[in-house]
This record gives C-alpha cells, structure tokens and sequence, in this order.
C-alpha cells in the first residue's frame, strides 16, 4: 500500500474507531505526543480521548465521511456530523433534539500515525439546532 493509500486508509480508522467510541483503537492511531486541537481548545491525545468520551456520551456524534484529500504528510476529512443531545454536557441539560452541520478535520501524519488533527465545526449552528 502506498504513502498516500495508507493515509486515506488511517482517516477511515479513525473514523471508525470515532463513531463506535473506540478509544484504544483511537489511542493506536496517534503517536504519543499528539496534539489535537479543536472547539474546545488543545489538549494532548489523553485529555482529548477523555472530552471525545463526554462528547459521544451526551450527544452521540456520527461522523459520515463525504470527502479526504491527502499528501504524503497530511490528509484533510469532510464529514456529515450527526448527534443527539440526549445527556447533560458542561452545565447545559439534554433537549432530545438533534443537528446534523458539515465538519472538516485536517491531520497531519507521522511514521504512519496522526501527530496532529484539527477539526473545525459550526458550534453556533449545532447549538441552535439543538435549542441551548
């Protein structure tokens, strides 16, 4: 498998592992010191596999891969985010309501695992969906 097959490939693992809340797999496809940023800041892989949970636990989150580029150091991801607010998160009770928004996450890849990821997603348009 090439460099840039292999690149794709780790995207949809991710993927996966992100929507089944699979965090050692998760855990398997970042190196040690991997830095991942997103809306609720920067944090290293083990602070983020723990908001990753409170997230999935509150508003059970689905990534749809719509699209991927990729380099031979970096990819880019399109999804369709879906979720449900159905458990309290952060001060804010569940409505039962659901959003789906376009979410885009870049990573950047290093002897065959994701160093960095960022992800960008339009919380004002999931909140509004959701009525908090």
């Amino acid at each position: 498998m090439g460099t840039l097959e292999r690149n794709r490939q780790i995207v949809r693992e991710y993927v996966d592992a992100f929507n089944q809340c699979d965090l050692d797999k998760l855990r398997s496809l970042f190196t040690p010191d991997a830095m991942i940023q997103g809306v609720l800041g920067q944090a290293p892989i083990d602070r983020a596999l723990a908001i990753w949970r409170e997230l999935h636990e509150a508003y059970a989150i689905t990534l749809h891969l719509e699209e991927t580029a990729v380099e031979e150091n970096a990819a880019a991801a399109r999804y369709t985010e879906t979720g449900t607010f159905r458990k309290a998160f952060r001060g804010s009770e569940p409505t039962h309501k659901s959003y789906s928004v376009t979410a885009m996450e870049w990573f950047r890849l290093r002897d065959g695992r994701i160093a960095e990821r960022w992800g960008a997603r339009d919380s004002a348009a999931i909140n509004r969906q959701l009525g908090v």
